[in-house]
């Protein structure tokens, strides 16, 4: 009898809400709960504060998702986010979400997927 696989987690990060200084224990806590099978980021990589993320990028091999703040103040990135989030749920091939995010933004996307019978963990201060 083959043993059962590890949980099959995609790991979506706010880069506006999420300090690059979280990357190295956020994925020692993922670790613990499956594997981390899709690991991106979200935010404008051209944005002085968020030039932290270059370094642990490719450490953590996860994939930037550019969204450029054409518009001051506007949430281009988180509906990034909820779209790769709800492409990537009906798949059916995760068994959890880890949305990284300091701010509550994504209350109600979590709310969605965990009505879809699929586990959500949130990660932020």
């Amino acid at each position: 009898m083959s043993e059962p696989r590890s949980p099959r987690l995609a790991v979506l990060i706010d880069a506006d809400n999420a300090s690059a200084r979280i990357a190295d224990g956020l994925f020692e806590e993922v670790a613990k709960i499956g594997t981390a099978s899709v690991r991106r980021i979200y935010g404008d990589f051209s944005d002085s504060h968020l030039k932290g993320w270059e370094a642990v990028l490719q450490k953590h091999a996860i994939i930037p998702q550019q969204q450029y703040a054409y518009t001051k103040g506007k949430n281009a990135s988180d509906i990034t986010l909820v779209i790769d989030a709800m492409d990537l749920l009906h798949t059916g091939l995760f068994d959890g979400f880890c949305l990284v995010s300091s701010d509550s933004d994504f209350t109600r996307l979590a709310s969605r997927i965990r009505e879809q019978g699929v586990d959500v963990y949130g990660f932020g201060q």
